[in-house]
Parts: C-alpha cells; sequence; structure tokens
C-alpha cells in the first residue's frame, strides 16, 4: 500500500476563506483545476478551532490579543466546513485538517478527515496529542520552533502509540527568511527518524520558489504552503500564493524532484556509456601477440579511441593478470578480450562492496575483527550463494555481523549447539525458519533455536546482527548434501587485515 504522505503537496487554506463558503468553495476549485493539471497528490487544508471554548470568554471581546479577533471575524459554522470538505473530495483531492483543540479533533472523525495534521505550536500540546492518537487517523506533526530533544519525544511518543505519522520541518515565521530555514536539518531528521517521512511546511514569501526546490534536494517528500484566492476586496497576506505562484512553486518541486531522481539508485544510460567510452584509452598490442598466450603490460600499450568491445586501460590495468588472447594479435591492433576476476580481485570486490554497505548503515566495527566468506558453491558462485561474516567476538556469548549482498542467498542449515537471535539493522531480508517464512524489517528480531533449520536471502542487500552463544567450529549442518561433505576450509575464506 502506497504511503498517502509520500509526494504530498498540501494546500494550506487557514482563515483565508475570509469566513465565506463561497469564497473557500472557490479556493478549493482552483487548487483542483491546478492539481488536475499537473497530475499530482495533493491536499487541501483546513483548521478547526471550537472557538466558544478555545478562546477564554475574558479576551473574546479585546483586539489587543494577537489572532482572536480574526480568527472570530471568520469564524464558520461546523456545517460550513463539512460543505467545503465535501468540495475538497469532489475535487479529488485528500482532505487535511489541523485541529488545536479536542473538540475539534472529533469533528474530525466526525467529518471523516482523511489525515490530521498537527501545528507547530501544537507539537508539544501533550493532552491534544493523546487525544488526536486515539482516533487512528495518519498525522503529520510539524516541528517548528520545536527543539531536537522535543522532536525525539514526539517520535518516541507516535511510535508507542503506533501511530501512522510524518514530521515537517517548518520555520515558524510569517514570512521566513531564507537564512532561517536550515534545510540540512531535513537531512538529519531523515538519517535520525529512518522509515519516517520528513516534509517541509513553508512561510516564505510566496514569488520565491527557490526554498521548494532546496527542500525536495534535501530530501522533503512533503510539501506545504499557504494558498488563497485575491479579488477585488481581499488581498492576500506576505506568505500565501494565489493560483499563478502556486503552479510556479509546483512546477519548481517538480523540477527538483526530476532531477533528484525517483530513488537513490545512480542509473547509467547508454548515453553516458558511449560519452565516456569516446575519452577512454583503449588497450593495443606493441608487438605481436599469439592466440593462448597471457598478455602482459610489457606487450600492450593505451591509446585513443577505445573502440566498442575493446579492452580498457582501467579494466587491464586492475585485471591485468587474467587477460589470455583468445586470438592472435598483429602490432597495434585494438585488444577485443574480456577479464575475468581472478580469486583476488573477487576477494577485494566483494570486501570493497560489503564496507560501503557497512558505511552507509552507519554501522561502526571495532578494530580486530575477521571476516569470513562463507561460500557454499564456491567463490565463482559466492555472489548468489554466501554471506560475508564478521566476527566481532566469541566467547561464552558470540557477536557477528552477516552481510548479505543484493540477490544472495545463504543455503538452508541449522546448528546443534549453539542457539542465535537474528536482529535485521539495515535492508531487507527473508528468514525461512523451519519452513515458514518471515519477512524481516529493520530492527526485527528472531530467535533461531538449537536444531532449528533456517536460511535466508535478501533482495536489495542487507545487514544483520547475529547474536548467540558460543561459535563451535564444525557445528553447522547443511541440508545439501553437497555443501554439508565439504571441510569448513574448502567452503570459507577467513582474512583478517581486511
Amino acid at each position: 500500500m502506497e504511503n498517502i504522505f509520500n509526494d504530498l503537496f498540501i494546500f494550506e487554506m487557514a482563515n483565508n476563506h475570509q469566513g465565506s463558503v463561497e469564497h473557500g468553495t472557490n479556493i478549493i476549485k482552483a487548487m483542483g483545476e491546478i492539481v488536475r493539471k499537473k497530475k499530482i497528490h495533493a491536499g487541501v487544508k483546513f483548521q478547526y478551532r471550537h472557538l466558544d471554548t478555545f478562546i477564554h470568554p475574558d479576551y473574546r471581546k479585546r483586539s489587543d490579543v494577537k489572532h482572536i479577533p480574526r480568527f472570530l471575524s471568520t469564524q464558520l459554522s461546523e456545517k460550513d466546513f463539512l460543505a467545503m470538505v465535501k468540495e475538497v473530495r469532489s475535487q479529488g483531492l485528500v482532505t487535511v485538517v489541523t485541529p488545536f483543540d479536542e473538540a475539534s479533533v472529533d469533528l474530525c472523525v466526525e467529518h471523516q478527515i482523511e489525515i490530521i495534521k498537527v501545528a507547530s505550536c501544537s507539537a508539544t500540546d501533550w493532552p491534544l496529542l493523546e487525544k488526536i492518537s486515539t482516533v487512528k487517523r495518519p498525522v503529520i506533526i510539524s516541528t517548528g520552533g520545536v527543539p531536537l530533544d522535543q522532536i525525539d519525544r514526539i517520535v518516541s511518543f507516535c511510535e508507542h502509540h503506533q501511530m501512522q505519522f510524518a514530521l515537517m520541518h517548518c520555520v515558524a515565521l510569517y514570512p521566513a527568511p531564507e537564512s532561517a530555514m536550515h534545510f540540512n536539518f531535513i537531512k538529519r531528521m531523515k538519517k535520525r527518524y529512518p522509515g519516517v517521512i520528513i516534509g517541509y511546511s513553508g512561510h516564505e514569501e510566496p514569488d520565491n520558489t527557490l526554498p521548494a526546490i532546496a527542500a525536495v534536494s534535501a530530501g522533503a517528500q512533503m510539501l506545504e504552503r499557504h494558498v488563497g484566492l485575491p479579488t477585488s476586496t481581499i488581498t492576500l497576506n506576505k506568505y500565501s500564493m494565489n493560483p499563478k505562484e502556486t503552479e510556479a512553486w509546483i512546477d519548481s518541486a517538480l523540477h527538483a524532484r526530476e532531477i533528484c531522481g525517483t530513488g537513490e539508485m545512480k542509473e547509467i544510460s547508454r548515453d553516458e556509456i558511449d560519452s565516456l567510452l569516446s575519452l577512454k584509452r583503449g588497450v593495443y598490442a606493441a608487438k605481436k601477440i599469439k592466440k593462448g598466450d597471457r598478455v602482459k603490460p610489457e606487450d600492450t600499450f593505451y591509446a585513443m579511441p577505445c573502440l566498442d568491445g575493446q579492452l580498457d586501460s582501467g579494466q587491464f590495468g586492475q585485471q591485468r593478470a587474467t587477460v589470455v588472447a583468445s586470438r592472435d594479435y598483429k602490432t597495434n591492433e585494438p585488444l577485443f578480450e574480456t577479464s575475468a576476476l581472478d580469486t583476488i580481485h573477487e576477494i577485494r570486490d566483494v570486501i570493497h562492496e560489503a564496507k560501503g554497505m557497512i558505511n552507509e548503515a552507519c554501522i561502526v566495527i571495532g578494530k580486530g575483527s575477521s571476516i569470513e566468506l562463507s561460500h557454499h558453491y564456491g567463490l565463482q558462485d559466492f555472489r548468489k550463494f554466501g554471506a560475508l561474516i564478521v566476527n566481532v567476538i566469541n566467547r561464552e556469548y558470540c557477536k557477528k555481523l552477516v552481510v548479505l549482498l543484493p540477490n544472495q542467498n545463504h543455503p538452508n542449515h541449522r546448528h546443534h549447539k549453539k542457539e542465535e537471535t537474528f536482529h535485521l539493522l539495515w535492508g531487507d531480508m527473508a528468514l525461512t525458519l523451519n519452513d515458514q517464512k518471515i519477512m524481516m524489517e529493520r530492527n526485527d528480531l528472531v530467535l533461531v533455536e538449537r536444531g532449528a533449520w533456517h536460511s535466508f536471502t535478501t533482495r536489495s542487500g542487507a545487514i544483520f546482527e547475529e547474536v548467540s552463544t558460543t561459535h563451535i567450529l564444525n557445528d553447522s549442518e547443511y541440508e545439501d548434501p553437497a555443501i554439508d561433505s565439504k571441510d569448513p576450509i574448502e567452503r570459507k575464506t577467513v582474512i583478517d587485515n581486511w
């Protein structure tokens, strides 16, 4: 199921409806037209306040307290809000509401609002958060002016209450200056709260589209802005966008998303490969080379151009020991050869990739740890069957880190003396335990008791911690006799200095 928060644009109406259902409906229709034109996932957000109790009775008639006169002058009835909510739905948009009190949370439920948004001023209003946690709606929480230790508390609260939630980076200044935006904090939030959608709620001047680009570039997956509809009698405030400015804001964000890419993988096109090939040096014969000869550096020279399918200087320089001529070559001829990795380079490539995965997962390994490559069917099939194991400690208790490369499988086996627990730290893993398949997610723990048959595999790569009783040599029994009959030395390569 697709996350409702992902790639969501939120149009914040606030009090821009001016207390008129007709004007509010016109804003919704204008946003609906833009959404259909831009083909985006979007919602319209209202603010609910039960003003009879939200404002202290002694202050209702005073004009010297900020916001209160505007709230009262633009007040709408529950029936009025429901009419606008229905219009949002008729436009094919998501309904979003910021409730500022408990009674308004109940009204969100009554109006069947899809997403509840918590304003920055309410992010640490624990009685209100307690009420919101009971209604089982997706929740977005803005964090403007909220320090990091309080955001930690908010995240912990949401997790303990099993809420589906997202966070918004926000600057609670109206309008917000660029110097106060601190978009690198979005990156920190994404690392600190993995798996939580992080967005940006902006209050910058309406014609400034640069913050949208910067926010998306920093990793924001939701964007929110105040919108309105100016008329001959209505002037928008300094942080609300008219429809034309809203379109420009959306275009900037979509352009940034296109530039940043749809995922975190690097995609290399054929055009890029051809472009680099035109600049590479190819390997040429410096003298006659006979078929079957091992090609040595002194037999070759490097020069432009590098032809399609020709061995290039980088390939030969790294793997030259394994290049054997498949035919006779004359002096100055280009070498069209493939170069298979030798054992040393196979192992080095695996270690380099595993180190990269460990670094990406932000796992620090202490000094003195050795590694072993479990290659059940030989090193030539390691990327299909096997695992890289980091041996951290082995006493009465044992700790290992197990790294699985993408699409790697570890064959079915069991231990007669060792009991172990797997803790998935990073990536995805499917564990088959006594014929039961368990799809593990990050931070999942699974106990593997003595004698239990188990195997595991991954799609995109995985790192898990194995905590166990003492590791004992020859305690692993494999279901496949072809593996089980091998001496452990035949199916393991141990490296101390890696």
